[in-house]
């Protein structure tokens, strides 16, 4: 697993959050602890945002008339999902 070291630098209100948040006081040990936890929620965030619209796309799926269904190619199903995302 690679390993990356990144520095940030925040003041004011945002730092005196962060300052709160850790030792004694706060949640966390230290700084990189609260950092890889919002790093973490952030990505079970925008995991779940995934499988919401997944859900979302079968469960229309699922409901449409069987006759509006029509045979696809692979091709078709790639060139039609890339328009969709542009």
């Amino acid at each position: 697993m690679a390993q990356t070291t990144m520095t940030v630098r925040i003041s004011g209100a945002l730092s005196d959050f962060v300052a709160a948040s850790v030792g004694e006081t706060g949640s966390y040990e230290n700084v990189s602890e609260y950092i890889r936890d919002l790093i973490r929620r952030d990505k079970e965030r925008v995991e779940q945002q995934a499988f919401d619209r997944l859900k979302g796309e079968l469960s229309l799926a699922f409901a449409a008339p069987e006759n509006s269904y029509a045979p696809l190619t692979a091709r078709e199903v790639i060139e039609r999902n890339r328009t969709r995302q542009d």
